[in-house]
């Protein structure tokens, strides 16, 4: 069976993304390959063995198109108003918290916020389905 291990995102300013994905989720590099013309730079926590690969292409300056297929990122929290308040407080502008209700039973309770390069993640109150 296959295990997902990391998903690539590009990235125009890589301190700028670092400090985001430090603030934002509380991911530390866990590996950093420079190399000529680009790095590769993988992120984790001690909640995740998956990690999120940031790719800096030293010769590229304007932001990547992310298409119509692109997403998000989703990741889960004990405290959505706690998470949702810490990134108002870096400055980051998270969207509304919304709720998903079906037949008077909450099934998801959640906002979105998008990293430095436009990238979307959406955060998740532990709950259901979303652990």
């Amino acid at each position: 069976m296959a295990k997902i291990i990391h998903s690539m995102i590009r990235v125009i300013d890589l301190d700028k993304s670092l400090t985001f994905y430090k603030e934002a989720l509380d991911l530390d590099i866990a590996k950093r390959l420079d190399f000529d013309g680009f790095s590769l730079v993988y992120l984790r926590n001690e909640e995740n063995d998956m990690e999120i690969e940031l790719t800096w292409n030293a010769d590229t300056e304007e932001a990547y198109t992310h298409g119509t297929g692109y997403g998000h990122i989703a990741v889960a929290v004990d405290d959505l108003e706690l998470e949702h308040k810490k990134l108002t407080d870096h400055g980051y502008q998270p969207a509304e918290i919304k709720e998903f209700i079906r037949d008077g039973q909450l099934l998801a309770k959640f906002f979105f916020v998008q990293d430095p390069d436009g990238y979307k993640i959406e955060f998740l109150l532990r709950h259901g389905h979303y652990q």
